[in-house]
């Protein structure tokens, strides 16, 4: 994995998982809770500290401290606390796994992981989605997708992505026209052709094919699947594009929206809070601050309250004003 240093949470000194064990089991012992203790711990301890407190509290007290969580805390504050003891390596095979399940599939979430994580990340993914839930990813997605839609999601499952390493401008001019031919050019688009360069050309060969589609074309290359596709196809090839961009600058729009207009859609919220506090969430307020007029922080305060909104402040880490 590469060694991200760009998170709003780090390993927090000094340490001592017995006394936050302690502290949290006298929060959460008898009549009320003090939730601004938990909520304070559990937004201040990096993942790993976190599953140090979990097996201190077990170790002193013999119970299940994501059980009392569990008990002790209700609606998203709860959500909050619960995605944040969850171990980081399961996080995303967890989130996938409830996307998939039941009725319904969650597209958003299948689109917003697979769209940005690394090769590296998505091997791993599906290695502890096999081990935690004896079941094949591939074989889960395939079964609740169809289309266009579930061959992108099979190709970016492959991991197979070219490595970066220098581009050759000859294929760049020849992707860019490829797709200006199945898009623009094309009465009715060939998605295939964007498929197999979207999913597995280099990040930074993309990069120069998009600028040389604007070259050629005169539009975006957002612009034009805009208008050529529709639908989970449509929004997970915008996501692609967005993240061989800039995965922060992605991830600030994700945030952006899911606070945006009226009712907040706080899975995402949450869930990209969490993902991306110990990864790149500095760079996500940069560009946040830089695109929208207004701060990760101010937004968060503005659209939520209470409890919640305080832990989700200390995960945000601070005003870019």
């Amino acid at each position: 994995f590469p060694q991200y240093t760009r998170g709003t949470v780090t390993a927090f000194a000094p340490f001592d998982a017995r006394a936050d064990a302690e502290a949290l089991r006298k929060a959460m012992k008898g009549l009320g809770t003090d939730e601004e203790t938990v909520l304070t711990i559990l937004t201040t301890r990096n993942n790993a500290q976190r599953q140090e407190i979990a097996s201190a509290f077990k170790t002193l007290f013999g119970r299940d401290l994501v059980d009392d969580l569990k008990s002790e805390l209700t609606g998203k504050l709860e959500t909050l606390m619960v995605s944040l003891m969850r171990p980081a390596y399961i996080f995303d095979a967890h989130a996938l796994k409830h996307a998939i399940k039941g009725a319904g599939t969650n597209e958003k979430v299948l689109t917003e992981i697979l769209a940005s994580r690394t090769p590296a990340e998505v091997q791993n993914i599906k290695q502890v989605y096999q081990q935690e839930y004896e079941a094949n990813l591939e074989d889960k997605i395939t079964g609740e997708t169809s289309g266009h839609f579930q061959r992108l999601l099979v190709v970016l499952l492959q991991a197979n992505r070219d490595p970066d390493v220098g581009v050759d401008e000859a294929l760049v001019e020849q992707d860019a026209q490829v797709l200006f031919r199945a898009g623009e050019l094309k009465w009715g688009t060939d998605e295939e052709k964007f498929i197999t360069i979207l999913g597995t050309r280099s990040v930074s060969h993309l990069r120069r094919v998009f600028d040389k589609y604007m070259t050629i074309s005169g539009f975006q290359i957002e612009e034009t699947i805009d208008r050529e596709t529709s639908g989970d196809l449509e929004k997970l090839l915008l996501a692609v594009v967005k993240c061989i961009r800039s995965v922060p600058a992605y991830f600030a729009e994700t945030l952006f929206y899911s606070m945006k207009g009226a009712g907040t859609d706080d899975d995402t919220l949450i869930r990209v809070m969490v993902s991306r506090s110990e990864v790149d969430l500095l760079d996500i307020r940069r560009e946040f601050r830089k695109n929208f007029a207004k701060s990760l922080y101010q937004m968060i305060q503005k659209d939520t309250s209470g409890d919640y909104r305080k832990a989700l402040l200390l995960l945000c880490g601070g005003d870019d004003d």
